[in-house]
């Protein structure tokens, strides 16, 4: 297992770590390096197609890399928000949809937290092979992942359920995937912040 540093210092050279967050453990790496968001797709056995979100410590961490983002829509907790990318940015990030970006604030404590206020964003997966379990401890983290990565970043028990993802490029809130918050609940809280 490596240190926050260690896993700081991977990170910043371009190389791919497992990392803890508020729900699940985490495949991430540097969101500006085209090559690296590559290289993870590849390990995780996913299509440039498909997006991959990123994970900030803080709105102002996103809206650095995506001036245009909402900051107000920007909550801290278990949800991944598709948010309007009108510039197109980090399209090696946005899979299918490069109009749109996926973002996430985790309610991280620990050495999660440590780690993106010490990196500000990554883009992140689930650290899980394609379509496997959502890991909740290190090592439930397949073993070819943890081999395959220059970091592995030990923050203990996780509740081991994926973020809810809501689409709010849309009028009305969408859920794409009901994980630690329920999608009633999560629509409820997405309507009323717009209604505010």
């Amino acid at each position: 297992m490596s240190s926050v540093a260690e896993t700081v210092a991977a990170l910043e050279a371009g190389a791919l770590a497992v990392i803890p967050t508020d729900t699940v453990y985490g495949l991430a790496c540097r969101p500006d390096l085209e090559d690296a968001v590559r290289a993870l797709s590849a390990l995780k056995g996913r299509t440039p197609a498909q997006p991959i979100a990123l994970v900030a410590g803080n709105a102002g961490a996103l809206v650095g890399l995506v001036p245009e983002l909402d900051e107000a829509l920007l909550v801290e907790g278990p949800f991944t928000l598709v948010l309007p990318n009108p510039e197109r940015r980090l399209p090696w990030l946005t899979g299918a949809r490069p109009e749109t970006i996926g973002v996430r604030i985790p309610d991280a404590t620990g050495v999660a937290a440590e780690l993106l206020e010490a990196v500000g964003v990554v883009a992140a997966t689930s650290a899980n092979a394609h379509g496997g379990a959502d890991p909740a401890r290190a090592e439930d983290v397949p073993a070819g992942l943890r081999a395959a990565v220059a970091a592995v970043l030990d923050g203990g028990a996780l509740p081991g359920l994926p973020s809810t993802v809501v689409d709010l490029t849309t009028p009305e809130p969408r859920v794409l995937r009901e994980g630690a918050v329920p999608a009633d609940e999560a629509l409820a809280r997405f309507a009323r912040g717009r209604a505010e």
